[in-house]
């Protein structure tokens, strides 16, 4: 399967972990809200990335099982997942990003910062719900 990386709308509770981009140059969407992923790493599948991203940039560990939702756009996959909202107490931010931050989902989607093509995969997700 070919594709570049994979991304997770992590829900903790109702709202969304999000995280805010680095500010430089050089770097796709700076200094906007991202979800947790990134690049593929070797072999891996696209499960496989977003989850060992997700721990990198969070901390959190989320079984494959836990992943509610699955959609490719372009060279990229997505995924939804959702834990109790008190996994928050339990994310380590990584070294990549400025930081994070929790969110209604409307609230992203009403962001001029949001990365647009994100809106629109959180859209899709909330109107199969």
């Amino acid at each position: 399967m070919s594709y570049a990386g994979a991304k997770l709308m992590l829900f903790l509770g109702d709202d969304l972990l999000v995280i805010r981009r680095d500010d430089k140059a050089g770097i796709p969407w700076p200094n906007c809200l991202d979800f947790p992923g990134g690049g593929r790493e070797g072999a891996e599948r696209p499960e496989e990335c977003a989850l060992r991203e997700t721990f990198e940039e969070t901390g959190l560990t989320l079984p494959e099982s836990a992943l509610a939702w699955r959609q490719q756009h372009g060279p990229s996959w997505f995924f939804a997942a959702h834990l109790p909202r008190d996994a928050a107490s339990r994310v380590v931010f990584g070294n990549e990003g400025r930081g994070w931050e929790l969110m209604a989902p409307a609230t992203y989607l009403s962001r001029q910062d949001a990365i647009p093509h994100f809106r629109q995969m959180l859209e899709s997700y909330l109107a199969s719900r």
